[in-house]
Formats: structure tokens, sequence, C-alpha cells
């Protein structure tokens, strides 16, 4: 692959007077960095029962995800916004060194107060990679072109998703659950090198002029949303004054983000990007897939390692059909689209498969066998890859050329908020439900000397006698029905937004040339 040139501000031109770019190890950096945030998503989830089993408590389980997607989601679009102020290079290598420390850390961890902390650092980090890589990408390369790439994306997409669960329980198993952080260490320095040597993209002469509050205001509503939805139902009654006065507090703080938005000159999210229909429904249907279909998979491998009695490992087995069939979706939407230019239907046909998905994965009880519960995953999973590539792909093709950053970012964002709503969420309606069901299925002295946080753990259900493990499994499967049912109408708000979108085709390089040339005159 010959190199290429970047244009001042925007994405290439053959004539734009620019210093040389090394395409391949740059796609190759960017590759790994979307491989190594998608691993190190996998391999947590399928940990997680360990981990809960080793340092306790079931209560904030979540946490060790949320946490993390919290500080993603918050960062996100600051990285994005500082990409198109100081350069997507410098702000790519900052938030892959973030990842790294925050991964060593969380892999040395000694208790659960000490993981859900480090996992907010190594969240910081995180939420730089996928923006920054998006960005890149955008920069380079015009949307049709992109559209290409992004199917390499896909591939990468796949082996990190079909190696994630496996890799987590093999790990889990043979070392500790601490190595499924420490895997990351090496992958990071890869990407450090390569993006060090080979990325060199125009420096930014645009003034610099941060947005901190918008920052603090956006950071204070995501935290007050997320511990509204983490201790309604749990640590208080919905209907108690905390839980109101979150709610309250997140929407007060939401209109004050909006308000010092429209006044602030480098605002974290340019509110004018939503008086573009596509975009606008792109972020709409980015946070309800968020909520469903990143913010149930830590569910699925507490169902499959608790009520069917999976190993880590095998419950990693289990986990391969779903996420075979979010790639292959992935895949092949993303190359029928570089090659048609349309999108729309995607979008459509996975929140329509999604609600076949969470209707279906509702009905999962004790008595479900294997094969079945395999082939429910495998509806939820090609519904969740229909939308992964499509959402960017049509937000990058409308927006601005200078606030490219900024889009990918809102775009990511918005999938971020809604997975950090969907966990907190669904974990309280998790947990509420399991400890109704535990209490009615069982009696005091059954579990007396029993952690309840170490329920999840296959050591502790093994020593428990026939009856009561019975009891405890079909309270974990009677736990998750609510959390499925609840999925469904979410994704039937965002199959109304995705009928909304319009069928655009994506812009390709005579297009790009025209806007170029007529920019230089």
């Amino acid at each position: 692959m010959p190199s290429r040139t970047t244009g001042a501000g925007g994405p290439l031109t053959a004539a734009a007077p620019a210093a040389q770019t090394r395409i391949r190890p740059v796609i190759t950096a960017c590759l790994l960095a979307v491989f190594l945030a998608m691993l190190d998503s996998q391999v947590v989830a399928t940990a997680l029962p360990r981990i809960v089993g080793d340092l306790g408590g079931l209560d904030v389980f979540a946490w060790v995800t949320t946490s993390y997607i919290i500080a993603a989601s918050v960062t996100t679009p600051v990285y994005g916004k500082l990409g198109d102020l100081f350069g997507r290079k410098k702000i790519f290598l900052i938030a892959v060194a973030v990842f790294l420390v925050g991964s060593a850390l969380s892999g040395a961890a000694q208790s659960m107060d000490q993981l859900i902390l480090f996992r907010i650092l190594q969240g910081i980090g995180a939420g730089g990679l996928f923006v920054s890589v998006l960005a890149i990408i955008g920069e380079l390369f015009n949307p049709r072109e992109a559209a290409k790439y992004f199917n390499l994306f896909g591939i990468v997409f796949a082996l990190a998703a079909l190696a994630g669960p496996a890799v987590g329980g093999v790990l889990t198993d043979l070392l500790s659950w601490h190595w499924v952080f420490l895997i990351n260490l090496p992958v990071g320095v890869v990407i450090l090198v390569l993006v060090s040597t080979c990325l060199h993209l125009p420096r930014t002469d645009r003034p610099a002029h941060i947005d901190y509050t918008g920052f603090v205001l956006l950071s204070a509503a995501i935290v007050a949303l997320t511990l509204a939805a983490s201790w309604g139902g749990v640590k208080y009654e919905w209907l108690d004054w905390r839980i109101l006065g979150l709610g309250a507090g997140a929407v007060l703080l939401a209109v004050l983000f909006v308000g010092a938005e429209r006044r602030a000159a480098e605002p974290v999210i340019p509110l004018h990007l939503f008086r573009d229909s596509t975009f606008s429904v792109s972020v709409l249907v980015s946070v309800a897939a968020g909520i469903v279909f990143l913010g149930s998979v830590n569910f699925l491998a507490i169902y499959i390692q608790v009520v069917t009695g999976a190993s880590p490992t095998m419950s990693g087995v289990v986990l391969l059909p779903m996420m075979f069939g979010l790639v292959a979706a992935s895949v092949i939407s993303g190359a029928a689209i570089g090659r048609t230019g349309r999108y729309k239907w995607y979008p459509v046909l996975s929140m329509a498969i999604g609600i076949a998905g969470a209707l279906l994965l509702a009905t999962m009880d004790t008595g479900t066998s294997r094969a079945v519960v395999i082939a429910y995953m495998l509806v939820f999973g090609i519904a969740a890859g229909l939308n992964m590539q499509v959402l960017t792909m049509a937000a990058q093709n409308t927006a601005p050329r200078d606030d490219i950053g900024a889009v990918h970012a809102t775009v990511a964002f918005a999938r971020q908020l809604g997975t950090t709503v969907g966990i907190s969420l669904f974990a309280s309606i998790f947990y509420n439900r399991l400890t109704e069901e535990i209490a009615d299925r069982t009696s005091a002295d059954a579990l007396r000397g029993i952690d309840p946080d170490a329920l999840s753990s296959t050591e502790t259900l093994d020593r428990l006698t026939e009856p009561v493990r019975d009891a405890v499994e079909q309270s974990y499967a009677a736990a998750l029905t609510p959390v499925f049912l609840t999925a469904v109408p979410v994704l039937v708000l965002g199959l109304l937004a995705a009928l909304a979108m319009k069928n655009l085709p994506l812009r390709g390089a005579d297009h790009q040339g025209h806007e170029a040339a007529a920019e230089e005159s």
C-alpha cells in the first residue's frame, strides 16, 4: 500500500503539501488499538464471575464495567475535541499510555474497590482509543474509501470478539483473572511504537479554547444519571428522595451543559451538528444500541456460568457463536455499504432483529438447553453487528471536515453513555430481583455461612447441596428475565429512530476532490 500525503485540516488529497505518512504501519496500529479495546471488554466480561468470587462485591460487580464505561463516556467527546485542537497523533498516544497504566494497575488489584478505581483510570484512556482511530481514518480517507477500511476493522473486531471470551476463560482458569488486564500491555507497546514513528499528520493551527465548563457539567450529569440508575431499586427505593434528587440533578446539569455549549468558543459537543438529521438519528440509535447490546453481555456470561454450570473457559466457547454473528453481520454490512454507498436499512434491521433476540433471551430458564441458548445469542449477535459500523459511517458522511473528531466522539459517546445507563439499569433490575428470588426459593439456614457475593463462583456452587444449588440457579435465571424484557421498549424506540434516517449515499473520492479544490481556491 503506497504512502499518502495529508492535507491541512482534513482528509488526504494528492496535491496537499504535507509530510509523508506510512499508511500500512498506521492502519496496523489503529487495528491493534481496536483489537486491544475490544479484547479488553470481552475478556473482562468472561472473568467477572471469578472476580466476584475472589474479591466479593456481587452488589457492586457491575461497577467493574460501569466505572470503566463512565470514565470512557466522559472523556470520549473531550478526546475528540482535543484531537481537533491539538492534533490526533498526540492525543491518541496519550490515550494509549493512560490505558496501559490503568491496565497494569487493574491487573495488580487486590480488592474490589481497588479494581473499580483502576478501571476508572483505564476507562479514561479507553475514551480516546476508538474516537482517535475513527478520526484518524476519517482524516486519511474520504467516507466511501473509509468504508473499505472499516471492513478491515470488522475483521479485527472478529478476531477480538471470537478470541476474547475464550482467552478470558483460559487466562482465568490457567493463570488468574489478573491476566485479563495484563495481556493489554505488550499490544499497547506495539501501538505506541508504530504511531510514534509512522503517523505524520499536519499541525493544527486552530486556536485552543478548552471548554472546561462543558466538561465539568457533562461529567457531573453522567455520574448523577449513572448513580440514579445503579442505586434505584437496590440501595434505595426508586421514589426515594436521593434517587429523585440524582435524577433531577442529572436533568438540571444536562440543561446547564447545553447552555454552556451554546456560549463556548470550542464546545465539547458542537450543538450545530444536531441540525443534521442523519447525525441526530445516528446518535439516538447509538444510545439504544449501547443500552441493549453492550449493556447485556455481562449478564449473559453470568447466565452461562451460574445457570448452566459452565466453567469460564466453556462460557467463552458458548459465547463464540454470538460474537461470530456480531462480527459476520458487521463485516458483511460494511462490505455492502462500501460497494453500494447505502446504509439506512442496516440499523433498521439491527433494531428489529434485536427485539426478537431480546424476547427469545427473556424466555431462558434452567431447563433451556445450551444449543437453544446459543441459537438465541446468535440472533442477538447478528442484531448487534448490523449497527456497529453503520452509524459512524452515516454521521461522518454528512459531517463538516473541521468537526470530524467531534462527530466521531459524539457518536462514540452516545453508544458509551447508553452502555453506562444499560449496565447500571440492568444491574439494578437483576440484583433486586435476584435478592427476592433467593429469599423466596431458599431458607436462611440453607445458605448460612455462605457469602452471597460468592454464589456466582462455580467453586461455591459445587459446595451446595443439590436442592439448594438448583434453587440458586433458578433464582439467577429468573432474575435475568426482566433484564431482557426491559431491553425491548428501548429497541422499539431505536427502531422508530432508525426508520427516520435519510438514505443518503456515502461521499466518494470525486465529491471530496471537488470539496478540497473549492477550499484551496
